[in-house]
This record gives C-alpha cells, structure tokens and sequence, in this order.
C-alpha cells in the first residue's frame, strides 16, 4: 500500500455570515484556524510533533490573513514549534490545492502526516468600492486577456449556455432546500466543530448563512449584483467590462446579467482542516482511515469567462483515474454561481441528483480558500451516511483554472 494517501479525518469550523456582525468577525483569522486545527489533533490523537508540514490554502493573503497564516495559525494553536506550516494562493481552489498538495508529499514518501485545508475570514477583507481586478495594473496583461470580474464571467457563460434568471433561480433555491434538509438531519455534524470566544464561550456552533424558506418568486425580486458594473467604464479600463466580453466573445450581442445573492456563493467567514497519513504511519500509531485520495488534476481555461474549468479538470481526473462519471457516487461542485454546477453538470451529463445533495455555496456560504477541504469533508460525510464508495470534488478558480480530486472510502 506504499504511495497511497490516506484521509484520517477531518474537522471544519461553522460558517459564519462575512459581515462585521457576523459571529466569527471578532475572532482573527489565525486564531480561528488555530482553534479548527486543535480539534482534528485532539479528535486524531496525533502527536502534533509528528506533523510534516501544515499547508493551508488562503484566497486573499493581505491584512489579517499575511505573514503565511499557515505557519502563524500553527503557532498560534500553541503547537510545538517544530511543527512547520505554509499557505498557498489558487483563488477559490486554494483549500482543495493544499490537500492536494498533502497527498502529493505522501505519495511521493517525502512526508507521513500532512495537515490540508484552508481558511477565510471574509468579513475581514479589505474593503474598497473598485472592482477586482486580476491583472493588478498590468496594462500589458489586460491587453492580452481582458480580464473581468467573476459576477461577470458567471454572467457571461449563463449568456452563452442560455440560462434563464428562473433557472438560476431555482437552482439557488434548491440549495437552499437541500442545505435546510441535511441541518435538520444533521448531515454536518460530523465535521463541524464549534469555535469559542477567548472567554471559553461558544462563539458560532452551526453554519449561520443559510436562507431557508427561499423562493423561486422571492429571488425573482432581487436587482441582478453585476449589471450597473458590467456597463460601467471604470478609471483605468478603455471599456466596460460587458464591451470587454463581447470582444471575446463576439457572438453574443450583450451578457444578460442573472446572477444576484441569492443564486450566487455567500460571503462567509471558515476554516477547515484534514489529517493525511501515509499506510505505514497510520498503521504503525493505530490511525484509522476514513478514504484515500485516488487522484488529483487541475486545468486551465479561457481565463475571460473564466469559470468554465471544473469540467476539464473533473475530466483529467477521471481519465488519470482510468475512470468514468458513471463511477462517481456523488459529485461536490462548488456553487460559485449556479450557471457554473449548470454548465459542468450539462456538459459532462452528470445527473443532478448526485450532485451538491447537501446544497452548497450559495445556501451555506464560500469562505474561500477554506471551501475545498470543507468540499471533501462534505462529501466524505455523506458517502459514509449513504454507505457509498467514490465521490469527485471540483471548484472553479479566479485567472480560469478548475480543480478535481476523486476520494473513495477505505
């Protein structure tokens, strides 16, 4: 069994609302990591002394989230100091990444116990009114891809794959059903950990995003979020970022703006942490594990609509797998935006009942780089309550990538 990586398990923290009053807001992101790592060691029994390396994916690593969080939040759980730590940047991939990249280092016999996950804490972001902007100024890059706010390139491939706001809509509802279901059933129990304030309270202890109740003709009164944006001309930019997409895309005579909050990934503030462990170690400190990683992919795309990646990767992965999507028990696609399940589901004819059954980002929230692993927790949960064996997790980035991991049960 040498070169397997093995998941041991995983912890998440609950998903607090990205907002100054949000429940999580108060407790810095460090902090907030620290607590969600605590939990897998403690749960583990791990001798954290053991740990090769703790990689944590971080979407925005400025402000309270600089200085390699991964490395801080270790030290910050208390920790001994030869625990080490790093983080990593993939945009929304970021979490998933850092699993990746635990497994990878097992498999390859560099390391035995690797710590993947990830963390954001949204509400504490930079806050200014200018829209995002990938390229960072580079006037020679934006000449040669016009790059777009996500909203927009969510808005541009439901233009072109012909997705109706109802549809999107009733997508983002669905979410919201399936996420209200597993709660009341307590299909997260499993994996979420509560997170305390300094005094030893409980600050959050269950995902406080959700919207239940959400209706199809409720969300049909909602402005669309990106439709002043795409036809503004901002400082810095010869056209609007809707005329940007036209030059690419010039079959479309305008992008039909659909998406909004609620059939768009909430801004949510989490952490998430897996315990990988290579058979020898496992076997050799009485570890049990939960799955195996069977394989991992990534792939690039267009990077203007930019979304459309999770497709190719899921693909890679599957054909590296010597695999079909008739394989796969249960599919987690990250709901960036709704037209992004859409599309991967369509385009990979992926019944849509094996999909997200547990609702996702836009019922329960996207703290960025912790999504991934909370993706394959999520999964790893409900093949176990099912008692099935395969599932594939698959995001969407920012510059137009997609990532893929396959997990089967142990």
């Amino acid at each position: 069994m040498s070169g397997e990586a093995w998941i041991i398990d995983g912890v998440r923290s609950p998903r607090g609302k990205g907002k100054s009053n949000g429940s999580l807001h108060h407790i810095h992101p460090q902090e907030l990591l620290g607590q969600t790592l605590n939990a897998l060691a403690s749960r583990t029994g791990i001798d954290t002394s053991d740990v090769d390396d703790v990689i944590i994916g971080n979407g925005n690593p400025a402000g309270d989230h600089a200085a390699c969080i991964g490395r801080m939040a270790v030290l910050a759980a208390g920790w001994p100091v030869e625990a080490p730590g790093v983080t990593l940047n993939r945009f929304c991939g970021s979490g998933q990444q850092a699993v990746t990249f635990a497994a990878m280092g097992i498999q390859a016999g560099h390391q035995q116990l690797v710590v993947g996950g990830g963390i954001e804490s949204m509400s504490r972001w930079p806050v200014d009114n200018a829209p995002p902007d990938f390229t960072s100024g580079n006037a020679a890059l934006r000449e040669m891809f016009p790059l777009v706010p996500q909203g927009i390139s969510a808005d541009l491939i439901a233009t072109i794959e012909g997705f109706s706001r109802e549809d999107v809509d009733a997508f983002g509802v669905e979410s919201q059903n399936r996420a209200a279901a597993a709660m009341a059933q307590g299909r997260f129990d499993r994996s979420v950990v509560p997170i305390h304030n300094p005094d030893g309270s409980i600050a959050l202890a269950v995902d406080e995003y959700p919207r239940p109740g959400s209706t199809v003709e409720a969300l049909g009164q909602l402005k669309a979020s990106f439709a002043e944006m795409g036809t503004h001309v901002f400082d810095g930019y010869d056209a609007s970022f809707d005329d940007m997409c036209k030059q690419v895309y010039p079959q479309i005579d305008r992008v039909e703006h659909v998406h909004h909050a609620g059939n768009s990934s909430g801004v949510v503030d989490g952490a998430s942490a897996l315990l990988l462990a290579s058979p020898d170690y496992a076997k050799a400190h009485g570890l049990r594990p939960r799955a195996r990683i069977v394989m991992t992919a990534v792939a690039g795309a267009e990077p203007v609509i930019m979304l459309t990646a999770p497709g190719p990767a899921s693909q890679k992965c599957l054909e590296r797998a010597g695999m079909t999507v008739g394989d796969i028990d249960l599919w987690e696609i990250n709901e960036a935006f709704a037209a992004i399940p859409m599309k991967t589901m369509r385009d990979l004819g992926i019944d849509p009942a094996k999909v997200n059954v547990n609702g996702g980002a836009i019922a329960l929230g996207h703290p960025i780089g912790a999504t991934g692993g909370i993706l394959i927790q999520t999964a790893l949960d409900e093949l176990e309550r099912r008692d099935l064996s395969t599932a594939l997790i698959t995001m969407c980035t920012g510059g137009g990538m997609g990532t893929a991991t396959i997990i089967e049960r142990v």
